[in-house]
């Protein structure tokens, strides 16, 4: 177990390129900022990022995110919890392995995670593909370590079977009949059609009108750049998941489901909101960056409503 002043690790600081009031303009701005480190009981080193304190607030970024895109996050959080973003295997700063790519090891990993930093209870929050992780540690490590839980846009289940129906693929949020076209299109390898991969979602991942997400995409390319091979080890796995079971059964604390007008799986978030018992959404209108990178782009406004869900 390691744990580091974050201008100490890096060994640098780092200047965003736009200066946005109530936001950090240079990484040495998030005071009290640390990085973490630690073995999985399979021995792979993870690391986290940590800051602030009060009542833990965890989050799993998803697939290909890491910590540094949530430095907006961690800055304004702080104040009212102790944050920490998890750098799942493969990702950001946690080593790169060939093995223990499935979203069940993520999630024991995760369980790993909780047991080293000693967190007997914690908020988790999950985006796209940390939502599945945090499906599948509830399947199998329950609920007693969780306070209340937050998911940002992530389909139950991306894979769409052929004998399902289309209420079915709408509530599943499906959008993929063939995992390896699917991989083969978000590593840009080939063209995909919609009635293979029927996602707009390369369309949003850019800074246009979003200054913070700018700065936060810098920050990553500044010290942890995403290594393309290790991230997809994981996908296949990932894409063949179906959560609905865990949805519908499992999850007893208060849930809420984060969208927008631009995600091309909404209904499926509506349908989760719905199906669990303390269940509510917060859909982002399309004029206010309503899409799968929501959070990242409009870090006050999520923020602000999310310490409010979490603190009521």
């Amino acid at each position: 177990m390691m744990i580091k002043k974050a201008l100490d690790y890096f060994g640098k600081d780092v200047v965003f390129p736009h200066s946005i009031a109530g936001l950090p303009s240079k990484l040495s701005d998030v005071e009290g900022l640390e990085i973490g480190q630690f073995k999985t009981n399979d021995g792979v080193s993870l690391n986290y990022w940590k800051a602030g304190q009060g009542t833990p607030l965890v989050f799993l970024p998803g697939w290909s995110s890491n910590g540094a895109e949530y430095i907006n996050l961690i800055y304004l959080l702080k104040e009212k919890f102790e944050v920490y973003v998890l750098d799942q295997r493969n990702h950001g700063l946690s080593q790169k392995v060939n093995y223990g790519n499935r979203i069940s090891r993520f999630s024991a990993d995760l369980n790993d995670f909780l047991n080293a930093t000693n967190i007997k209870k914690a908020h988790l929050c999950g985006w796209s593909m940390g939502c599945s992780v945090i499906w599948s540690y509830i399947d199998l490590y329950g609920q007693d370590r969780i306070e209340k839980l937050v998911f940002i846009d992530e389909a139950p289940s991306i894979y769409c079977h052929s004998n399902w129906t289309e209420e079915e693929r709408i509530n599943a949020g499906a959008f993929t009949s063939s995992a390896e076209r699917m991989i083969d299109a978000f590593q840009g390898r080939a063209p995909f059609n919609s009635l293979v991969v029927n996602t707009d979602l390369f369309d949003f991942y850019n800074t246009v009108d979003a200054p913070s997400f700018e700065n936060s995409q810098f920050l990553c390319d500044a010290v942890s750049p995403h290594d393309r091979e290790a991230l997809e080890l994981v996908q296949f796995d990932h894409i063949l998941n179906d959560w609905r079971d865990v949805i519908s059964h499992k999850i007893s604390k208060p849930t809420l489901v984060v969208s927008g007008e631009h995600s091309n799986w909404l209904e499926s978030q509506r349908w989760i909101a719905n199906i669990v018992p303390n269940g509510r959404t917060l859909i982002y209108g399309k004029h206010e960056h309503g899409d799968h990178f929501l959070h990242l782009k409009k870090p006050q406004k999520f923020a602000q409503e999310l310490a409010g869900f979490l603190t009521e």
